[in-house]
């Protein structure tokens, strides 16, 4: 979610914010006149198809949990650096910016939870979960760019630099450390047996993080707007 309306403020508090920022001022000045926001933005897709692509791959050889790791990598340079890009040349176009910026996300979005969900790694209903939750928080995100003049990419300190980063994490304990691609548990719910592993542990918290956030995001925006649009008197 790198670039956004003019007019919305943009509220930005994860926990990497401060590096990341120096970060992308720093790689936006040095980027070779050929390249785009646009450029940046393809980069970010072909980040999206990488992480897929690896995630996949490591039902053969665990090992190709490091392609997705790198995809990781790319998807973040081209995502994060694209709107920055942009604003650094003063290039911005906040309407078609806006729009491309959304939709790719939502590509990219599916892209990454449907490859670890493909994948041996991850049950795919966790999967799918997730990415109905992301895609909630992200349409959530965009309707109070409008009706606030918000553009909040973070939650409780978390944002999409954050994941990735854990993910990255995860895909590296998993390579290194056999007991965890071994270990399995097995559970029934609702009279369907699953057959659940680390990974899915991990997806299972990140499950239950994204929906707390949610309801609790969900609330408090409702609770704002009663305050800026409260009921009219019915004089019927």
């Amino acid at each position: 979610m790198a670039e956004e309306v003019k007019a919305s403020r943009r509220i930005q508090t994860s926990i990497l914010n401060a590096a990341e920022h120096k970060a992308l001022v720093w790689l936006a000045a040095r980027q070779p006149r050929w390249v785009t926001s646009n450029t940046l933005t393809w980069i970010g897709i072909l980040g999206s198809v990488i992480i897929a692509a690896g995630y996949i791959l490591s039902n053969w050889n665990i090992n190709w949990l490091w392609l997705a790791s790198f995809g990781f990598v790319v998807n973040w340079y081209g995502d994060s650096l694209d709107g920055n890009l942009a604003r650094f040349r003063g290039t911005q176009r906040p309407i078609y910016g806006y729009y491309l910026d959304h939709t790719v996300d939502a590509i990219n979005e599916v892209l990454m939870f449907m490859g670890i969900g493909i994948s041996a790694l991850l049950n795919i209903w966790l999967a799918v979960a997730g990415l109905i939750l992301y895609l909630l928080l992200t349409l959530n995100v965009s309707m109070n760019a409008h009706l606030k003049k918000e553009f909040k990419l973070t939650y409780a300190k978390m944002g999409p630099t954050e994941l990735r980063l854990i993910l990255i994490i995860i895909n590296t304990l998993y390579i290194f450390i056999p007991a965890l691609r071994e270990h399995s548990w097995d559970v029934t719910i609702f009279g369907y047996e699953f057959e659940l592993g680390a990974f899915d542990y991990a997806g299972i918290v990140i499950v239950v993080m994204l929906t707390l956030v949610y309801v609790v995001s969900i609330l408090k925006d409702l609770d704002e707007y009663a305050h800026i649009d409260p009921p009219k008197p019915w004089n019927g």
